[in-house]
């Protein structure tokens, strides 16, 4: 028997879509499904451009942050990374005028700062990094966390729009590895890990 073409197939046997989105997946089951992958844990940092970009003396805004964990490698030639942001966020909202960001790859012991930065309704930024050790980024100015297995600095070199979510996808402009110690904090099943 020839196969049917997916185009074919008849309307009726298509999930219906009160269970969820029109492919049939509710969003709890595939939220369930992919609580099973573990993904790294690091910290998204930019700085917000200045007021008045044509004057060079005007002061640069406050510091951003955002934890993520949908961050992968993309390219080694050029060197190209991806981050997931949801749409509307304001990483996203200052990612779409400020093109320089950077990437601290957290590590077990810094649980507390995904925490932190993970806190929806949270108080401003500023007050977030007061007590985290940071130095500041000579490419993109953004803060690079002390303690990080690894910082990148990144330039944005594309957006994509794919669902409630916008892919920035960004060329390394530095990578360093600064601190060898400890493992990697991990997020598997809802909540931060680490390997062992």
């Amino acid at each position: 028997m020839p196969n049917t073409p997916p185009a074919t197939v008849a309307a009726s046997s298509l999930p219906s879509p009160a269970s969820g989105h029109a492919g049939g997946v509710s969003n709890d089951e595939f939220r369930a499904a992919m609580s099973r992958l573990s993904s790294g844990v690091v910290l998204v940092t930019a700085q917000e451009p200045p007021l008045d970009p044509d004057d060079p003396r005007a002061p640069l805004g406050e510091d951003a942050g955002m934890t993520a964990t949908a961050f992968m490698s993309v390219s080694l030639d050029p060197p190209l990374v991806l981050v997931s942001l949801r749409s509307g966020s304001r990483m996203d909202d200052l990612l779409t005028e400020q093109p320089l960001w950077a990437v601290s790859v957290l590590s077990q012991s810094q649980r507390h700062i995904a925490g932190r930065f993970a806190m929806r309704g949270r108080i401003s930024d500023r007050l977030l990094f007061e007590d985290i050790p940071y130095t500041r980024g000579e490419a993109s100015g953004a803060p690079l966390v002390g303690g990080a297995l690894a910082t990148l600095e990144c330039s944005t070199e594309q957006r994509v729009e794919a669902g409630d979510h916008t892919l920035v996808i960004g060329r390394v402009l530095t990578a360093r590895v600064p601190s060898a110690d400890g493992g990697p904090l991990m997020y598997f099943r809802g909540r931060y890990r680490h390997l062992g």
